[in-house]
């Protein structure tokens, strides 16, 4: 079975989406994951701001690799996302999920996705662990 923290990396290997986006793991503790990306020109949406669907699947992989790193395949059940501010072109972003609450096989996170110490958005996540361990 592979370790907790070695997860994440393992994860984005086999995820081209996340690649594309040009995510990269920044921190990993059993539970707590933190990833980082920059906003790209065919990134932005018609009026020149990154397209929502930007920060939330940055906030989307930093929850799902934090789901994961309990060593079971998680899965999302149910995901949403406040966006705060706009975002620019050359923005870099990070999104860390900082909270892990497991109940039986559901667990809740919060993610906060920052530019520089600014929230820009909060992303809320439920997940279910299966019983398949990570190999």
């Amino acid at each position: 079975m592979i370790k907790g923290i070695d997860i994440p990396h393992k994860m984005i290997s086999l995820d081209p989406f996340s690649q594309w986006l040009g995510i990269e793991v920044l921190e990993v503790e059993k539970g707590r994951c933190k990833v980082g990306m920059t906003i790209r020109n065919e990134m932005l949406n018609s009026m020149g701001k990154a397209h929502g669907g930007i920060s939330y699947s940055l906030a989307d992989t930093a929850f799902g690799f934090s789901a994961n790193t309990h060593g079971k395949y998680a899965v999302s059940i149910e995901t949403s996302i406040n966006h705060i501010e706009a975002l620019e072109k050359g923005d870099y972003l990070t999104a860390e999920a900082v909270t892990d609450i497991s109940k039986t096989k559901v667990g809740f996170n919060i993610v906060e996705v920052k530019r520089g110490e600014q929230i820009v958005a909060l992303f809320k996540g439920v997940v279910y662990r299966t019983n398949k361990d990570w190999e």
